[in-house]
Protein backbone atom coordinates (compact mmCIF):
# COMPACT_ATOMS: atom_id res chain seq x y z
CA UNK A 1 0.00 0.00 0.00
CA UNK A 2 1.36 3.40 -0.95
CA UNK A 3 1.85 6.08 1.69
CA UNK A 4 -1.02 8.25 0.41
CA UNK A 5 -3.39 5.28 0.44
CA UNK A 6 -2.28 4.28 3.94
CA UNK A 7 -2.86 7.78 5.28
CA UNK A 8 -6.27 8.01 3.60
CA UNK A 9 -7.24 4.58 4.97
CA UNK A 10 -6.17 5.63 8.47
CA UNK A 11 -8.55 8.59 8.42
CA UNK A 12 -11.42 6.82 6.64
CA UNK A 13 -14.66 6.77 8.60
CA UNK A 14 -17.24 5.67 6.04
CA UNK A 15 -20.15 7.78 7.27
CA UNK A 16 -18.43 10.94 8.45
CA UNK A 17 -20.85 13.41 6.86
CA UNK A 18 -23.84 11.61 8.35
CA UNK A 19 -22.17 11.51 11.77
CA UNK A 20 -21.48 15.25 11.68
CA UNK A 21 -25.02 16.06 10.52
CA UNK A 22 -26.45 13.89 13.31
CA UNK A 23 -24.28 15.69 15.88
CA UNK A 24 -25.38 19.08 14.53
CA UNK A 25 -29.03 18.06 14.75
CA UNK A 26 -28.52 16.79 18.32
CA UNK A 27 -27.01 20.19 19.18
CA UNK A 28 -30.07 21.94 17.74
CA UNK A 29 -28.28 23.31 14.67
CA UNK A 30 -30.02 23.72 11.34
CA UNK A 31 -27.81 22.38 8.50
CA UNK A 32 -29.36 25.01 6.20
CA UNK A 33 -28.22 27.88 8.44
CA UNK A 34 -24.70 27.03 9.57
CA UNK A 35 -21.96 29.45 10.52
CA UNK A 36 -18.25 28.55 10.84
CA UNK A 37 -18.49 28.55 14.63
CA UNK A 38 -21.13 25.80 14.44
CA UNK A 39 -18.61 23.43 12.87
CA UNK A 40 -15.46 24.54 14.71
CA UNK A 41 -15.68 21.84 17.42
CA UNK A 42 -15.62 19.03 14.86
CA UNK A 43 -13.57 20.12 11.90
CA UNK A 44 -10.22 21.47 13.06
CA UNK A 45 -8.14 18.40 13.91
CA UNK A 46 -4.77 20.14 13.89
CA UNK A 47 -2.81 20.85 17.06
CA UNK A 48 -4.35 23.83 18.83
CA UNK A 49 -7.70 23.63 17.02
CA UNK A 50 -9.58 26.88 16.36
CA UNK A 51 -7.31 28.85 18.74
CA UNK A 52 -4.29 27.98 16.58
CA UNK A 53 -6.18 29.05 13.46
CA UNK A 54 -7.05 32.40 15.07
CA UNK A 55 -3.45 32.96 16.16
CA UNK A 56 -2.12 32.08 12.70
CA UNK A 57 -4.55 34.48 11.03
CA UNK A 58 -3.52 37.30 13.35
CA UNK A 59 0.21 36.68 12.88
CA UNK A 60 -0.05 36.28 9.12
CA UNK A 61 -1.97 39.50 8.52
CA UNK A 62 -4.59 38.05 6.19
CA UNK A 63 -6.34 40.50 3.87
CA UNK A 64 -9.50 40.16 1.76
CA UNK A 65 -8.73 38.75 -1.67
CA UNK A 66 -5.59 36.87 -0.62
CA UNK A 67 -5.25 33.41 -2.13
CA UNK A 68 -4.28 30.66 0.29
CA UNK A 69 -3.34 27.00 -0.13
CA UNK A 70 -4.27 24.70 2.76
CA UNK A 71 -2.34 21.45 2.36
CA UNK A 72 -3.83 18.71 4.48
CA UNK A 73 -7.06 20.68 4.87
CA UNK A 74 -9.00 17.80 6.39
CA UNK A 75 -12.62 18.85 6.73
CA UNK A 76 -11.72 22.41 5.79
CA UNK A 77 -12.41 24.20 9.06
CA UNK A 78 -9.41 26.50 8.85
CA UNK A 79 -10.02 27.12 5.14
CA UNK A 80 -13.64 28.05 5.76
CA UNK A 81 -12.60 30.31 8.65
CA UNK A 82 -10.06 32.19 6.48
CA UNK A 83 -12.65 32.58 3.71
CA UNK A 84 -15.48 33.65 5.99
CA UNK A 85 -13.65 35.90 8.44
CA UNK A 86 -10.93 37.32 6.19
CA UNK A 87 -12.43 37.17 2.68
CA UNK A 88 -9.64 34.96 1.37
CA UNK A 89 -9.95 32.52 -1.50
CA UNK A 90 -8.75 29.17 -0.21
CA UNK A 91 -7.82 26.01 -2.08
CA UNK A 92 -7.57 22.98 0.14
CA UNK A 93 -5.89 19.67 -0.64
CA UNK A 94 -6.26 16.45 1.31
CA UNK A 95 -5.40 12.77 0.82
CA UNK A 96 -8.75 11.46 2.02
CA UNK A 97 -11.54 11.31 -0.56
CA UNK A 98 -14.08 11.20 2.25
CA UNK A 99 -12.65 14.33 3.87
CA UNK A 100 -12.64 16.13 0.52
CA UNK A 101 -16.29 15.20 -0.04
CA UNK A 102 -17.34 16.17 3.49
CA UNK A 103 -15.36 19.44 3.27
CA UNK A 104 -17.22 20.36 0.08
CA UNK A 105 -20.57 19.43 1.64
CA UNK A 106 -19.88 21.51 4.76
CA UNK A 107 -18.75 24.50 2.69
CA UNK A 108 -21.97 24.26 0.66
CA UNK A 109 -24.01 24.33 3.90
CA UNK A 110 -22.43 27.59 5.00
CA UNK A 111 -24.41 29.94 2.77
CA UNK A 112 -22.66 33.04 4.13
CA UNK A 113 -19.32 31.55 3.08
CA UNK A 114 -20.53 30.92 -0.45
CA UNK A 115 -21.26 34.63 -0.85
CA UNK A 116 -17.93 35.86 0.51
CA UNK A 117 -15.25 33.59 -0.89
CA UNK A 118 -14.65 30.43 -2.82
CA UNK A 119 -13.25 27.40 -1.03
CA UNK A 120 -12.18 24.42 -3.15
CA UNK A 121 -10.89 21.03 -2.17
CA UNK A 122 -9.25 18.22 -4.08
CA UNK A 123 -7.33 15.07 -3.47
CA UNK A 124 -3.56 15.36 -3.26
CA UNK A 125 -3.07 13.00 -6.21
CA UNK A 126 -4.53 15.69 -8.46
CA UNK A 127 -1.87 18.18 -7.37
CA UNK A 128 0.84 16.35 -9.32
CA UNK A 129 -1.31 16.41 -12.45
CA UNK A 130 -1.92 20.14 -12.07
CA UNK A 131 1.79 20.82 -11.51
CA UNK A 132 2.63 18.99 -14.73
CA UNK A 133 0.01 20.99 -16.62
CA UNK A 134 1.44 24.27 -15.29
CA UNK A 135 4.99 23.22 -16.21
CA UNK A 136 3.87 22.52 -19.80
CA UNK A 137 2.41 26.02 -20.23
Amino acid sequence: MEVEQAVAAHYAHGSLEETILDALAAAGKNPNQLAPKDLAPVDEFHVGGRQATLAFAQQFGLQPGMRLLDIGCGLGGAARYFAHEHGCSVSGIDLSTEYVNVANALAAMEHELARRAEVNRQQAELLDQQAKTIQQQ
